[in-house]
């Protein structure tokens, strides 16, 4: 029986072709993204691991319990007596500490880099950290940048760059370095540079230590150390080993690699879903084909759980073969992903040692093999239940693949579309949670049961509408249409491959679409302006040091977040511009009384009900004025229209008339208060933070763009921020999702493209006489070759078809619980090249089994069984 099966396989082989492949691709996709992930896992912990170790003991201060409301804290440090008394230990040869503040770097436009000035610290010299390109600094007038600053602002070792000192006054430094600091989001989002110790406290005002680096005397161990530095520091010290520091880093870098794997494997999960209908598929044709074969051989001896048996035995050759070629493929696609797509997590390795487990390797093979057994275990089940005379007397047909659709299989069906759509329907009846997804989900996946069910029913009925117009044109389409109904359970087999993908892509696509559409709104109401201009945000007190004076004189020590106000002479260089039309400022302070936490806010040269419209929950915005609040939600506690409101200040409880509440997440946040309220509220409170600027309707972009930026140009550290820029910077991003997501996706339906061929050439082999006979009766091969391409185009139009109008349904549901007040918007575009793709799919589909039918000799044909 085994050499049956083997000779069975030599002889089939070209039957298994797309099946391998749907198989090899699936595989590939679940080892590349084990390879991928743990290859940039082992690097992350490899550079962390590699920077901790190079010190025997961490010493840094806890930070303070953050209350989200108070804003952030300065960060904690240590003295210059807790870094001598860990020099003076014995276990310790030396230590050292860094000395951290924020400083204004400008970039080669002479713009303040970043929304918040980078870290600016001293190294010491004794540093985990060292230069990984040129030196680090050893003078005044010398600097070192990180590598992911160096990156984005273009510097090189070498170059001068310009740094602002505390009283804005510039200095030039010269980049004597590059210093790679690791996976700090602090760091890598904010930017960093490194000077010398008396530089970097001069530049930012710091004192203190953020942290404290220490090594091991002759004779100690790293453990010694580190608990030799936690017994002399007093308060509130986290001291690790450098071992034990680099493990911590590691693991909350992994937390990335994780979430990437999740989801790769995820789209893994899809396409080996997709590859299983494809595999199913094709045993299930093939074991109808072979009924004779499989009854000749019951009729010499092999018994039933032989021929069951020799049918797993060829799904797991083929399943092995095609999984060890989708492992060793999933390694080249894991290599090029850690190599061109770290970026996704952060890494910025040049180059990454490749990290091969046994767990990628194996888990490949496994599911490759399991899956396509699986698969085709019920085709096994229907060969070894074939009566030997009734198979013998039947005709080498897929009699197997029953036509008939019963009343209980229809009901059945019905009843899972029903279901399914009473649980998209509850979805809009709860509130945004965390369930509303589940909910989708789990509707998305009985559809699919109810699909699969009715896929015949969907089938003739389709069918029967398209058949209206393609039997008028011509014989090949009649032939077409009547062929696409002859198996309709076949033909919904092969296409439920193609419905998955396409109601995933077009779901996403909805749900890209939708949220595109209702942030462009929300922009456009929250932002209904041109340009915003605001300073650097900073914090108030620089680390260690005394508390900072704020622009009047006055100490800020509220440790609320302090930025510095917009220059009075922007507005008036912007105002004496033709193209600008209005200028709003925004005023912001904070009020911190024990339990009370407050934003305060008001705006001038604005009016709220036009100028910064948002969606109201109560009262109106006309009504605003002297007296009177609007507040933000989440700030009302219980507060309508109509109520009183208290405001608690320096000089006591103002009572103020509620003349709105607006939702969250408008452009009104906070208290609101009229600018003559707010003025004798906080007289000292003479900056603006944040200037909006509106030009003409008539005023053409760039010179509204030369007006805004002419009238910062003499002050750095001003932020300009184009509204239409960030909405297009939004735009990019959702479409740089789509279209990689969109691009993973794209992998089921190739599988399943790969799925209605094997099914086209499997049918064109089975009805190979009545191709010749249609030959013979006076079709041409190009109609012959017109009518399976007609016949193929129709599966992949009618799995495309369900497929969309699941994913819309799907897509909207999904999309509504994401955000509230979601503007459902269904891409018409994309989806009509979804349809032209389907088109494209069902012509490359049936190209190999057309020629091979139109080149059939018709005479052999008529002549051979």
């Amino acid at each position: 029986m085994l050499r049956t099966t083997l000779a069975g396989l030599r002889l089939h082989t070209s039957r298994y072709v797309t099946t391998a492949l749907a198989i090899l691709l699936g595989v590939m996709f679940v080892s590349g993204t084990m390879v991928f992930a743990d290859t940039l896992e082992a690097d992350y912990e490899s550079s962390v691991m590699g920077s901790a170790t190079s010190v025997d003991a961490i010493a840094t201060p806890e930070e303070p319990e953050v209350d989200p409301q108070a804003g952030p804290q300065p960060p904690a440090v240590l003295g210059e007596q807790d870094l001598e008394r860990i020099q003076d230990l014995p276990e310790v040869a030396e230590a050292d500490g860094r000395v951290e503040g924020q400083a204004v770097l400008l970039d080669s436009d002479g713009r303040a880099y970043g929304m918040t000035p980078p870290a600016a610290m001293s190294l010491g010299e004794t540093s985990r950290f060292s230069a990984s390109e040129g030196t680090l600094p050893s003078g005044g007038n010398e600097i070192a940048l990180a590598t992911s600053t160096a990156t984005e602002t273009g510097f090189e070792v070498g170059d001068t760059v310009t740094v602002l000192d505390p009283d804005q006054e510039e200095r030039d430094f010269t980049v004597t370095g590059l210093v790679e600091l690791g996976i700090d989001q602090a760091y890598s989002f904010g930017g960093a540079m490194v000077m010398d110790r008396d530089t970097a406290e001069e530049m930012t005002g710091a004192t203190g230590y953020v942290e404290v680096n220490a090594i091991a005397a002759e004779g100690h161990t790293d453990q010694e150390v580190a608990d030799a530095v936690s017994a002399v520091l007093a308060g509130s010290t986290e001291v690790q080993t450098g071992e034990e520091f680099g493990l911590d880093m590691a693991e909350s870098s992994g937390a990335d690699t994780e979430m990437l794997r999740t989801a790769l494997l995820l789209f893994a999960f899809i396409a080996m879903f997709v590859a299983a209908i494809v595999i199913y598929n094709t045993f299930a044709i093939v074991i109808a084909q072979r009924q004779r074969e499989m009854a000749l051989l019951r009729c010499v001896g092999a018994k039933r759980g032989q021929v069951f048996g020799s049918v797993l035995a060829e799904s797991s050759v083929v399943g092995l073969v095609s999984s060890v070629l989708g492992v060793l493929a999933g390694i080249g696609i894991g290599t090029l992903g850690a190599q061109f797509g770290g970026g996704l997590v952060g890494n910025t390795s040049d180059s990454i040692a490749l990290v091969v487990t046994p767990t990628a390797v194996l888990s490949g093979l496994l599911v490759g093999t399991v899956v396509t057994v699986l698969s085709a275990l019920v085709p096994a089940l229907r060969a070894m239940r074939v009566s030997p005379l009734a198979a013998l007397r039947t005709s080498a047909t897929s009699g197997g693949l029953d036509k008939r659709t019963g009343w209980l299989r229809t009901a059945v069906g019905l009843a899972a579309f029903a279901v399914s759509a009473l649980m998209v329907a509850l979805t809009f009846e709860l509130d945004t949670s965390e369930t509303v997804p589940v909910i989708v989900t789990s509707a998305a996946l009985i559809a699919f049961v109810g699909v699969v069910v009715l896929g015949p029913l969907l089938v003739r009925g389709i069918v029967h509408v398209a058949g209206l117009v393609l039997r008028r044109i011509g014989v090949a389409s009649r032939l077409a249409v009547d062929n696409s109904t002859r198996n309709p359970r076949r033909a919904a087999t092969a296409m439920i491959a193609l419905t998955v993908g396409a109601t995933l892509i077009t779901g996403y696509s909805v749900v890209s679409s939708s949220l595109e559409t209702t942030m462009n709104n929300m922009f456009e109401e929250q932002f209904p302006v041109d340009y915003q201009i605001s300073s650097q945000f900073a914090m108030d007190e620089p680390t260690g040091g005394e508390p900072a004076e704020d622009g009047d004189g006055e100490d800020a020590d509220d440790g609320m977040p302090d930025t510095e106000t917009v220059p009075e002479g922007v507005q008036s260089a912007l105002s004496s511009s033709p193209v600008v039309e209005q200028i709003m400022s925004q005023r912001t302070e904070y009020i911190d009384d024990q339990d009370v936490h407050l934003m305060v806010n008001t705006y001038i040269g604005a009016d709220l009900a036009t100028d910064m419209s948002s969606d109201l929950v109560s009262g109106d915005l006309e009504d605003m004025g002297p007296g009177r609040v609007a507040l933000s939600e989440s700030y009302a506690e219980g507060h309508t229209a109509g109520d009183t409101y208290t405001l608690p200040t320096e000089d006591g409880d103002r009572e103020l008339e509620v003349a709105a509440v607006a939702e969250d997440m408008g452009q009104l946040s906070g208290v609101v208060l009229d600018p003559q309220d707010f003025e004798q509220t906080f007289p000292e409170q003479t900056g603006d933070d944040m200037v909006f600027v509106r030009g003409t309707q008539d005023a053409d972009p760039s010179e509204l763009r030369t007006a805004v930026n002419d009238a910062v140009e003499e002050h750095p550290t001003v932020q300009v921020t184009s509204m239409a820029e960030t909405k297009n910077q939004f735009s990019d991003m959702l479409d740089i999702a789509f279209y990689t997501i969109a691009a993973m996706l794209a992998l089921a339906i190739l599988i399943a493209v790969f799925g209605i061929s094997n099914t086209m050439a499997l049918s064109v082999l089975e009805r190979t006489r009545e191709s010749a006979l249609l030959r013979a009766l006076g079709l041409s091969r190009a109609q012959l070759q017109r009518m399976l391409s007609v016949e193929a185009v129709l599966l992949c139009l009618i799995g495309g078809f369900i497929g969309i109008t699941l994913g819309v349904v799907f897509g909207w549901a999904a999309a509504a619980s994401a955000l509230p007040n979601m503007i459902l918007a269904v891409p018409f575009a994309q989806i009509g090249l979804f349809v032209a793709v389907a088109v494209v799919a069902g012509l490359l589909a049936s190209l190999m089994p057309a020629r091979r039918a139109a080149r059939t000799s018709i005479t052999g044909a008529l002549a051979g069984e």
